[in-house]
């Protein structure tokens, strides 16, 4: 019978199409997946969506239900659009500075995923924007300032959560002051650890107090805390979060096919790398051929790197996955959602 307790079960991937692809539906079914994320290319409409997380949440078996995962930040990151509602970037609503209006935000956005039963957003982030260079943060962050990026975070979260869907604080320990794009190539970044306190690390804080369910690492080499691997494989950054920040709950991996990593690290390397780090679970968010070997080498690898992670999948599931199984005479609500639209207009900058 599969359960949550198999090592393929801290595997989220990707994969192309509106339809679930049978090999992956197989594996899904075997309990030796985790999750699934959602990009643009695998929507179409609402009852097509619906329809696909439908027919994923069936392919899960009792044992091991599926958390199903997008991108929906506001703004320029948000994978759901019209007529699901147009969000904002996370800058401008940071900008109003109502943190009641925040966490009405991340209610509203958790309400239109849960209705299509996807459990876990990608979102928010709380990196700081201090570089204007930033090609791939800018107004994906709540703000410049480290204090009010914490802070709003916190309300997103509390709201995102307290309507069941979990939430991810990224990109650990800070991608905003990056001059490159870790798509691309593999950051880098000077700071001692002083500057990370003072600047990046306040917002991971916050976002541990609030008890935010999932963490994503950042690709980016900080040479005065790991002169060879970016955060994501590297044993000294993830003890930040999990020693001083005293985050116990669940991290993922940002994408192992990301130059930042794949430029650099054979997948052996990414893979166990990560779990030596202290990472649980690790993301292939397009690539099937690379999403077996992980799970080949996930699924030999010594119980010691994947049970601290299978620990807390269990418990991250608990509280977030059987909820949002579809039955079949499930009906979303919308969209439209008009009281979400209105939030978004009132906060405007769409």
């Amino acid at each position: 019978m599969p359960s949550l307790w198999q090592p393929g079960q801290l595997l989220f991937v990707g994969f192309h199409g509106t339809e679930l692809p049978p090999p992956l539906a197989e594996k899904i079914a075997a309990g030796r997946i985790g999750g699934v994320i959602l990009f643009s290319r695998n929507i179409d409409s609402p009852e097509q969506v619906h329809r696909l997380c439908t027919d994923l949440h069936k392919a899960a078996p009792e044992g091991a239900p599926l958390l199903i995962a997008i991108d929906q930040e506001g703004g320029r990151v948000q994978r759901l659009r019209d007529p699901f509602t147009r969000w904002p970037p996370m800058r401008r609503v940071g900008e109003v500075g109502d943190l009641e209006l925040t966490a009405a935000v991340g209610r509203a956005l958790a309400t239109e995923l849960a209705d299509y039963g996807i459990g876990l957003d990608f979102a928010p982030v709380v990196d700081v924007d201090t570089n204007p260079q930033n090609p791939v943060i800018g107004d994906r962050s709540f703000s410049r300032d480290a204090a009010r990026v914490g802070e709003h975070a916190r309300a997103f979260i509390r709201g995102m959560q307290g309507r069941g869907v979990a939430a991810c604080a990224k990109h650990f320990p800070g991608h905003g002051d990056t001059r490159s794009d870790s798509h691309l190539e593999l950051p880098r970044l000077d700071h001692d650890l002083d500057r990370l306190r003072e600047v990046e690390l306040p917002p991971f804080a916050a976002a541990a107090l609030e008890e935010v369910a999932t963490v994503m690492t950042a690709h980016v080499l900080f040479p005065r805390l790991d002169r060879k691997r970016p955060a994501t494989l590297s044993p000294p950054i993830i003890a930040l979060l999990r020693e001083e920040l005293g985050y116990d709950g669940f991290v993922f991996s940002d994408d192992l096919e990301m130059r930042a990593v794949a430029d650099h690290f054979s997948v052996e390397e990414r893979t166990l790398g990560s779990l030596e780090a202290g990472v649980d679970s690790l993301l292939v968010c397009s690539d099937a051929s690379l999403a077996d070997e992980v799970l080949r080498l996930l699924e030999h690898a010594p119980d010691r790197l994947v049970e601290h992670g299978l620990r807390r999948l269990v418990a991250l599931k608990a509280a977030f996955a059987g909820q949002h199984r579809l039955t079949a005479d499930h009906r979303p609500a919308g969209p439209p959602y008009a009281e979400h639209r209105a939030l978004a207009e009132r906060i405007g900058g769409a």
